[in-house]
């Protein structure tokens, strides 16, 4: 049965679900329990599973990611909360150094199945530490998962799936989107990590967005429709692994590729998959250069003004669109 509920109900559908059928998983963070979490997301969870499976823990990134690395070695399987993601710097040791790495070092005899969660993005006025996008950060580490949901759907079908999985998966949910809803199956499902979705069909240009990016996009795209320009809208949903298929294939289609994403676009992963595509069959297909958009290098402002100026919006994908068509 399909409802229509919210981005952060379907996270914690998604993980009271595989709760109640698993006594090995359990969330901890800072202000999980009768607090309900940063942002309400495990509201109600502490009175159905108890302080046991729903543990408040002291003020310590670096600790809460140690006992959950070090619980999952173990056979349980962790869901580690961080209030927010720039938070998770202090956290990198461990996922870095230690959940990344136990499975290769040890030829697969140890394993770290834990997903780290945590709110991204900027939007909500938490100025510049409180207000990040670093994805690209743990997207370059070998061994750690990275994913970005962008509707309830895939919240919850990509829960499901890095919570089935046997390696660490960090799963980036921006704030902006909580409190967006969309259709979501009351039945468990899942969605292969790795897998992209067309969130719009088109012929004249690719955009590739990540997390919020993807909305800004579709509206930009219907807005370009009214023009006579037809854009097609992919959602990579994982960032790793990435499924470079779907993204050749549309570009192949359309012969012009924009990437869009909120973090700052020096270093970001537009760069990375600009790459891809100009080292694949689709580069002969090009008929203008990728163009990337992202974020400024520079801090996030606390002005609500200069923040959104900051990062890319629906002016600035339609513009970057008609300078592609432009140039071809």
């Amino acid at each position: 049965m399909m409802r229509e509920i919210t981005y952060l109900e379907a996270v914690r559908e998604a993980m009271s679900i595989e709760m109640r059928k698993n006594d090995d998983v359990y969330i901890l963070g800072e202000d999980i329990g009768v607090y309900g979490g940063a942002f309400g997301v495990t509201r109600g969870m502490i009175e159905e599973f108890g302080p046991e499976r729903i543990r408040n823990t002291p003020i310590s990134e670096a600790g809460i990611a140690g006992a959950a690395v070090g619980s999952a070695l173990t056979g349980m399987r962790p869901i580690l909360e961080l209030q927010f993601s720039d938070f998770i710097t202090i956290a990198l040791d461990q996922m870095v150094n230690q959940a990344a790495k136990i499975r290769y070092m040890y030829g697969g005899k140890g394993k770290v199945p834990m997903v780290l969660r945590t709110p991204s993005g900027s939007g909500t006025g938490a100025a510049a530490q409180h207000s990040q996008s670093l994805e690209a950060w743990v997207a370059h580490i070998p061994g750690l998962k990275v994913v970005q949901p962008s509707t309830a759907y895939d919240a919850k079908g990509l829960l499901k799936a890095a919570m089935d999985d046997e390696n660490p998966v960090i799963f980036y949910e921006h704030k902006l989107l909580y409190k967006t809803s969309s259709a979501v199956p009351e039945e468990e499902y899942s969605i292969p990590l790795g897998k992209a979705d067309i969130k719009r069909e088109g012929t004249d240009v690719t955009i590739v967005a990540t997390a919020i990016m993807v909305h800004k996009s579709l509206e930009a795209a219907k807005e370009l429709e009214k023009e006579g320009i037809s854009v097609e809208v992919i959602d990579p949903r994982t960032i790793v692994p990435l499924d470079e298929e779907t993204i050749v294939n549309s570009v192949k289609k359309t012969g012009k590729v924009i990437v869009v994403h909120e973090a700052v676009k020096r270093g970001g992963i537009g760069g990375e998959i600009a790459s891809m595509i100009a080292e694949s069959e689709a580069f002969d297909y090009l008929d203008a250069p990728i163009k990337r958009l992202g974020g400024a290098s520079s801090p996030i402002p606390y002005n609500p003004e200069l923040e959104k100026a900051h990062v890319p919006q629906v002016s600035d994908i339609i513009k970057a669109v008609k300078e592609t068509l432009n140039r071809a």
